[in-house]
């Protein structure tokens, strides 16, 4: 390897160096406040060595790694949420018995795998980032083993990621199988000599779909979302919801449009049917809920319904729109769920919707950032969500899609009332429910997340214009 191969590899040699130095760390003295700023100063460096790296772009690692604009803007998206909900994590954490250091290094095997997804250019590294994210996410969902319903949690995950796995990469082997490489550009420039797609491919591509869409949460592979989100710490189920998603996003993305997928038409037609699912399963299933994190959880299975338009767009407005609702949508996910973090105790979850009740009158300013969250998810005017939506329905009117984007507006009508269900609870008459003092820490974070959501939602033009710019295949 050359020196501006070390260089280009420098985040993920800080995610990989992190843990390992918070082991070598907490077997010489365990302090939990310690383990935690090391944690924001790493997440901190390996997002700023992210600018340190751009004048060598892009660069390529062959085969495996491809440094480019388009990979380097979901790396710096997957470790600005990994920093956030890692200050997020930390009021939740210190207040529970045992050990606690632990978690801060799964938090960072999980964003190696995480962060690997969004530079892969091989069947190889795909699979390895994916399973080390996976592996890691098995551990977190279970990390408070005081709960059954965390244990039950981490055990269904386990299970079905499993069975995911092994089709992802069956399909990995048939595609192989078919033009003898697993290298992303290989496999496109074997492709162009053929007049269509052979049929093993399809196949191979299919079960790649069925991993995938476990991953995603897409509908019919979306059945352990509200379990999980449910029994896993409230943190974990943001870092599952935002981190884990956006990076199987991006590779799923990059490979999808380097192999032209929206030109095959039942490759079109089962992507197509799987976005209207998901949307509808998602929004009707979260109307009956009255746990608010499988009200989420639902939620998010909606919204990726209505991310996977962009792969039928074959443009580049569409990826920029889906860079774009990407970061809104982990922005406001995160503040919600981070709420929810702050508000629960050691014995105590806040996850019942009946929970939230009168919580304006006892803590006005974290009932509004919880109103502003679930106003954005929804799709407001003057919030992130809805501007997000709106480059979203743009680019899918602009390609065509109609009968999609129908779905998705009349969707986020129906998604609109439960969220308008949580929000009224709130600013009902007070409960009984007593709510723990919030620190400052999580304050400054939360006020952070408000902000971002008004001016995404107030002036986006220069996010929209730097990813128009920037973020490109």
């Amino acid at each position: 390897m050359t020196n501006t191969d070390f260089l280009s590899l420098t985040p993920f040699m800080i995610l990989a160096m992190a843990p390992i130095i918070i082991m070598i760390v907490i077997s010489i003295y365990r302090n939990y406040e310690v383990v935690f700023g090391f944690s924001v100063l790493a997440f901190t460096v390996a997002i700023a060595s992210i600018f340190y790296i751009l004048p060598i772009i892009p660069h390529s690692i062959a085969p495996l790694f491809i440094i480019d604009s388009y990979s380097l803007f979901f790396l710096g998206i997957i470790l600005i949420s990994a920093l956030l909900v890692t200050l997020l994590s930390y009021t939740y954490l210190k207040q529970l018995d045992g050990i606690r250091e632990e978690y801060y290094i799964i938090i960072f095997t999980s964003t190696l795998g995480a962060s690997l997804l969004a530079v892969a250019n091989h069947f190889i590294l795909f699979f390895l980032g994916i399973e080390t994210l996976t592996l890691s996410l098995y551990i977190l969902i279970a990390f408070e083993k005081s709960k059954s319903s965390s244990i039950e949690a981490g055990i269904k995950y386990l299970i079905l990621a499993s069975v995911s796995s092994a089709f992802l990469l069956f399909g990995m082997g048939l595609i192989y199988l078919t033009f003898g490489t697993m290298q992303f550009s290989a496999i496109v420039s074997a492709m162009t000599h053929l007049p269509k797609l052979p049929p093993l491919f399809i196949y191979g591509f299919g079960m790649m779909l069925v991993g995938i869409g476990f991953k995603l949460a897409l509908v019919p592979f979306h059945m352990w979302t509200p379990d999980v989100y449910q029994g896993a710490p409230a943190p974990v189920s943001s870092y599952i919801a935002t981190v884990s998603k956006g990076a199987v996003m991006a590779v799923f993305i990059r490979f999808f449009f380097s192999i032209k997928g929206f030109e095959n038409q039942s490759i079109f037609m089962v992507i197509s049917g799987i976005a209207i699912l998901s949307m509808f399963v998602g929004n009707i299933l979260a109307i009956q809920q009255k746990n608010i994190k499988r009200l989420l959880a639902y939620s998010s299975i909606a919204n990726m319904g209505y991310l996977i338009i962009i792969l039928l767009t074959g443009s580049d407005k569409g990826i920029q729109s889906a860079i774009f609702y990407l970061i809104t949508y982990f922005i406001t996910t995160i503040g919600a769920f981070g709420v929810i973090s702050l508000l629960s105790t050691k014995d105590f979850e806040m996850e019942e919707i009946i929970d939230f009740k009168g919580l304006f009158w006892k803590k006005p300013w974290i009932a509004a950032i919880f109103t502003l969250s679930l106003l954005s998810l929804a799709g407001i005017p003057i919030t992130a969500g809805f501007i997000a939506k709106f480059y979203l329905i743009l680019a899918g009117m602009k390609a065509g899609l109609l009968i999609l984007i129908f779905a998705m507006i009349i969707n986020s009508v129906i998604g609109l009332y439960y969220y308008l269900r949580v929000i009224n609870t709130m600013f009902s008459t007070a409960g009984n429910t007593e709510l723990p003092s919030i620190s400052v820490l999580g304050k400054l974070t939360l006020a952070f997340i408000s902000i971002a959501i008004l001016v995404l939602g107030v002036y986006p033009g220069w996010l929209i214009d730097f990813i128009t710019k920037f973020a490109i295949l």
